[in-house]
């Protein structure tokens, strides 16, 4: 029987419940699993860096595999390769370092990541501004680079901020919140006849103003790990995920740099700077 391989986006709940989906078709080749387990060896790099495999005695529980200890370092939406190999009777799971980290709204990720379930399972807090914004996210339309919009109208009904007006007072100071902070700008589309939103605006439609997220994507720092060489990287322009743009600071970084000479190509849009820095190894 041939090795079978499947990739899926870890969920927060996943992970704290310490477990793994499995897909059905690995599911329909481990029948007797749930009676007598299975293998699962784990294959990872801690924050990139350092190997940090496991393996577990795991069982199937309907269509997930339980008794998985995730590494501190995955996060909502990593990536993972579900691989079943009957000659070794155990589950393989494997996660894919990026080329760099990246920071999408605060958290690092190490290991590849599907967009759209990170913008679904961001946490925003319990805050006024929170509430909003995870209606947003998790209510909202979310594209394939993990932006998102949701028709601003029905706020009021979603995000449990109270009705009249002490209700209307305290969605419009989170709105206003969020917007300068630059999670969210608001935008026109449309909504068709079901509600679903679309943006831009589709042709023909009425407009709607809406709030539009899009996820902040920087480079994360390297985490110190062991003994490794360092050495200089010059400071270079990389481009981001679709949908994401370099920060102010770093637009400001490669303006500096421009004038000092030390780079020359230009900060297109869906671009950011990476100053030049140490690097270990």
């Amino acid at each position: 029987m041939r090795t079978v391989n499947r990739q899926l986006a870890l969920a927060r709940v996943d992970l704290v419940d310490g477990v793994c989906p499995v897909p059905d078709e690995i599911v329909r080749r481990l029948p007797q699993a749930d009676a007598v387990g299975v293998g699962v060896v784990l294959e990872h790099r801690l924050y990139g860096l350092e190997p940090a495999g496991e393996t577990f005695a795991s069982r199937l529980d309907g269509d997930r595999l339980s008794g998985i200890g995730w590494p501190e370092d995955v996060r909502p939406g990593t990536l993972v390769t579900v691989s079943w190999q009957p000659a070794k009777d155990e589950i393989h799971l494997r996660t894919t370092l990026l080329d760099e980290p990246m920071r999408v709204d605060g958290v690092d990720y190490f290991h590849e990541y599907d967009p759209v379930v990170v913008t679904r399972e961001f946490d925003p807090g319990k805050s006024n501004r929170g509430q909003v914004l995870n209606v947003v996210l998790r209510q909202g339309r979310v594209f394939e680079d993990g932006s998102a919009v949701f028709a601003e109208a029905g706020l009021a009904a979603a995000c449990g901020l109270g009705r009249g007006a002490k209700g209307a007072f305290l969605l419009k100071n989170a709105v206003d919140q969020l917007i300068r902070e630059g999670y969210v700008t608001r935008v026109t589309g449309s909504v068709n006849d079901a509600g679903y939103p679309s943006y831009p605006q589709a042709d023909g439609a009425d407009g709607v103003e809406m709030l539009f997220y899009a996820p902040l994507v920087e480079p994360a720092p390297h985490p110190e790990a062991g003994e490794r060489r360092e050495h200089w990287v010059s400071g270079f322009v990389r481009k981001l995920p679709p949908g994401a743009q370099a920060s102010e600071r770093q637009q400001s970084l490669h303006q500096k740099a421009i004038e000092t000479d030390q780079i020359e190509q230009p900060l297109e849009p869906g671009y950011t700077f990476v100053k030049k820095h140490h690097r270990h190894g």
